[in-house]
């Protein structure tokens, strides 16, 4: 299955499994108090996606998950000392949030699906080319910062 590396853009990714997660679900209580829940995790999630692609824009390096190995520079500054994936991670915490207003046990499955979807078809590929250009400072970089928190 190596034909899905690189081939779906991550944000596609998650609104294909936030609309599954949607189908699975099985709403419990009415939807108001759970909202109150759901907003400070989307909050949060949109917060690190976007602390992770601000720190690419200061590093003037792409953006682009597609297209690893057009890197221009190793990003470790900024949420990247806490989190070698911080996009990815953000695009989680929606998924979570999207789980939570959902109320099902089923849709936190989609979050599951989306964390083991990007560590094979998108991480891995994406550290194998950052090792190519990199080397040692990304081994040592992995050594420091692991890949989800």
């Amino acid at each position: 299955m190596d034909w899905l590396e690189h081939r779906i853009p991550p944000p596609l990714v998650a609104i294909i499994l936030g609309a599954l997660m949607w189908l699975l679900a099985r709403p419990l209580p009415p939807l108001g108090s759970r909202l109150w829940l759901a907003l400070p995790v989307l909050l949060a999630g949109i917060a690190v996606c976007l602390a992770g692609v601000l720190s690419f824009r200061r590093a003037r390096t792409t953006v682009n998950p597609l297209k690893p190995e057009t890197a221009s520079s190793l990003v470790v500054a900024g949420i990247y000392r806490h989190t070698r994936n911080p996009m990815y991670l953000g695009f989680a915490i929606v998924l979570l949030a999207w789980s939570i207003a959902l109320a099902s046990l089923s849709a936190v499955l989609g979050v599951a699906a989306f964390v083991l979807y990007m560590n094979r078809f998108q991480i891995t590929p994406e550290e194998q080319a950052l090792r190519h250009l990199f080397g040692a400072e990304f081994e040592a970089y992995c050594g420091r910062v692991r890949r989800w928190v």
